[in-house]
């Protein structure tokens, strides 16, 4: 990659941090996705984004083809490239996107798993006889009770909790915040934790959940006690923080069957997101739609 090409980038993840807001996760994918684009050029001598074609861009997707990428992973790459050649269209440093109307192959429809009803409350429900163990119970059952992803997990402070209320004030994806409520048993399981916290608490440190030195509990880390705690619960399929969000969204909507405001308690922007998370049954939605739809229903008599 030329030096100019180089620096065009640069100021594309620039945009995407400081105009987009994006987070560290996805800045992260779309330097991963990017970075397969910029080898592809390289590797046939194109020096300058602007020299990319439509025919470039069939060819980069076959490449990734050939190399093993799902339908799923190419779209993703996809879509990197057109925000990227949107932004330099903007920059007047393309003068059009060669990858309008290029498509990736099908993905398989993949549906997230989930733990049942009773392997989820097993999971949070660990025994707590001491400030780690408490720590552990509370985010386990903070993140069940309200759906949280990971990093807004880890990204809590003191003041985003109102236990009062019974409520978290959660940042998630383009810095967007959301209040979600929280269960009883995560605000007994929270309180607990803060009785113990500022046993382990360095000075002006802000986070609701802490490590071993007093300072902020990192996402790593949170993954490692999930191993652990699947272990000595006894549960026989891996459990990572994101499939706990995966039972929140899935057992809210089997109950409620409100996808809307599952969505809202998501945090998602787009409700075709939020439904990939339905794990209803025919049977289920059969039921709803003889109940509400009035020509559905049966007439008495």
């Amino acid at each position: 990659m030329t030096p100019t090409a180089q620096r065009r980038l640069d100021a594309f993840f620039r945009f995407l941090a400081s105009e987009r807001r994006l987070s560290p996760h996805t800045l992260t994918n779309y330097r991963r996705d990017l970075a397969q684009l910029a080898a592809f050029c390289d590797a046939r001598a194109v020096d300058d984004w602007s020299r990319l074609d439509a025919a470039h861009a069939r060819a980069f997707v076959s490449d990734l083809h050939r190399r093993g990428l799902n339908g799923r992973s190419i779209a993703r790459a996809l879509s990197a490239a057109r925000t990227l050649f949107r932004f330099l269209v903007r920059e007047s440093a393309a003068s059009a996107s060669p990858f309008t109307g290029i498509s990736a192959p099908k993905a398989g429809k993949h549906l997230p798993k989930a733990l049942s009803v009773e392997q989820a409350a097993r999971f949070v429900t660990i025994p707590a006889n001491d400030a780690l163990a408490l720590r552990d119970r509370a985010l386990l059952e903070l993140l069940y009770s309200s759906g949280l992803r990971l990093a807004e997990l880890v990204a809590l402070d003191m003041n985003d909790l109102d236990l009062r209320e019974g409520t978290v004030t959660v940042t998630g994806k383009g810095a967007k915040t959301r209040i979600v409520p929280v269960g009883s048993q995560a605000r007994a399981a929270l309180a607990d934790w803060l009785q113990l916290r500022g046993t382990l608490v360095l000075p002006g440190e802000p986070a609701l959940f802490l490590g071993r030195n007093g300072r902020r509990l990192g996402a790593r880390a949170v993954q490692q006690r999930f191993k652990v705690v699947a272990r000595n619960q006894g549960l026989t399929v891996p459990v990572h923080p994101h499939m706990l969000r995966h039972s929140f969204a899935s057992h809210v909507l089997e109950s409620s069957g409100d996808l809307r405001a599952v969505q809202e308690l998501l945090g998602h922007a787009n409700l075709s997101t939020t439904q990939v998370y339905t794990h209803l049954d025919f049977q289920h939605l059969a039921k709803v739609y003889d109940a509400a739809h009035p020509r559905a229903r049966r007439k008495k008599s």
